[in-house]
This record gives structure tokens, sequence and C-alpha cells, in this order.
């Protein structure tokens, strides 16, 4: 249905308003060290920026790989994701229960926390800042197509768009559609084109050109 989409909206059993304990911990830790000078704020925010955009989301982007190219796991990921994410070694805090929802043609998944950045940890690291945005928590829900689009992603009008609430006790991983021309490729080699922005919905997996031309973020 052209325009519509899906909203699943799950209880919130704490207030995500405030920060977690981990989130608070970060920032007097990172207040203190650039007091004390022991280390520039712009250098700070490299590191941070690298865990969010690149060493965290490798993880997803294994996840995603061996899903492309292992129809069994595909099939296990779409039954109980949080094992089958968990048999890559990839578990832990922010990832005990994890759903793996697959992007087709018909349907394009795109997830958000409305209440805070509840945010699957073990396979894309560090949160965006835009997705903590309350700007983004909010517009995505009631107007996903014009949320993607300012993401530069334009789906057909025959593509239905479901967006997914993460919660403290369920978070969402997704699976995007595999690019073309990428028959017999590696598992590594694939792992290439997933960028993190796809395994949250806001845009589709990198193609095989913008690979080559280094077009990866």
């Amino acid at each position: 249905m052209s325009g519509s989409h899906d909203h699943d909206h799950h209880h919130h059993d704490h207030d995500h308003s405030h920060l977690t304990e981990t989130e608070l911990r970060v920032r007097a830790l990172e207040t203190l060290f650039t007091e004390k000078g022991y280390v520039d704020p712009r250098t700070l925010e490299t590191i941070l920026e690298t865990y969010e955009t690149k060493i965290g989301p490798r993880n997803g982007a294994r996840v995603v790989a061996r899903a492309w190219s292992d129809p069994a796991y595909m099939e296990w990921l779409k039954t109980d994701g949080s094992a089958a994410i968990a048999s890559l070694g990839y578990a832990g805090r922010q990832g005990e229960h994890i759903v793996a929802l697959i992007n087709t043609p018909e349907v394009h998944n795109v997830v958000v926390c409305t209440l805070c950045s509840c945010y699957p940890w073990p396979v894309l690291g560090l949160p965006p800042s835009w997705y903590k945005s309350s700007a983004y928590r909010s517009r995505v829900v009631i107007e996903p197509r014009a949320v993607l689009s300012e993401f530069g992603l334009v789906l057909p009008e025959t593509t239905r768009v479901r967006v997914w609430d993460s919660t403290s006790e369920m978070r969402y991983l997704v699976i995007p559609m595999r690019p073309g021309g990428v028959e017999g490729w590696a598992e590594d080699k694939l792992a290439d084109l997933v960028n993190r922005d796809s395994m949250i919905g806001t845009r589709l997996a990198t193609s095989v050109s913008e690979l080559n031309s280094g077009q990866t973020e």
C-alpha cells in the first residue's frame, strides 16, 4: 500500500529518557580526561566515530554476509535470531534478545527506539547520534518514507515500510537485501557491502559499483 507503514510498538519497562549507567560513566570519563588534558576532544570524537561506523558494525556485517551466503543460516536467523547471532560469537549486554528483520522487495524494515536509544551493541557497536535524536525517534514512526528519503533512500511505492520499536528486552537487526552481481563472493568480501545504516534500515546495502568507487560509508 502506497505510503503505509506498520509500527510495532512494545512496552518499555523503565524511563528511557535518562541516560543509561554505561552512558553516564562514559560521559563522566570523557569530561574528566578532557579537563585533565589527557585526551583531545577532537581525537575522542574520531575514536567514537570509528567505533560507530566501522569497528562495531563489522560484527553485524558478518552476520548479514553469512545469511546471504548460507540459506540454512538465514532460516535460523528468521526463527531464532538471538541464537543464530550468538553462534558467531556476538552476544552480551544490550544484545541478549535480537530479532532479525529480513528485507525483501515487498517489505522494508527500519528500526527506532522511540523512548531512548536501545540498540544492539554486540552487532552494531555504538548508536549514531542521529539514532538518538528526538527528531528521528518521533518522525520515523509518523512519516517513515519522508525520513528515509532524507537519508537518500527512496523506495518503490509497492514496497511496504515497517517500523520496529526497540526496547530494553528486544532489539532488532535488519538484514538488507543482497546486491546484485555478487554471485560466488566469499563471506569476507560480502561483508564489505554491509554498511551500518543498512542494518538499521535507513539505507540499502552498498552496491558493487559503490564499493569499487569507495562509497562505503
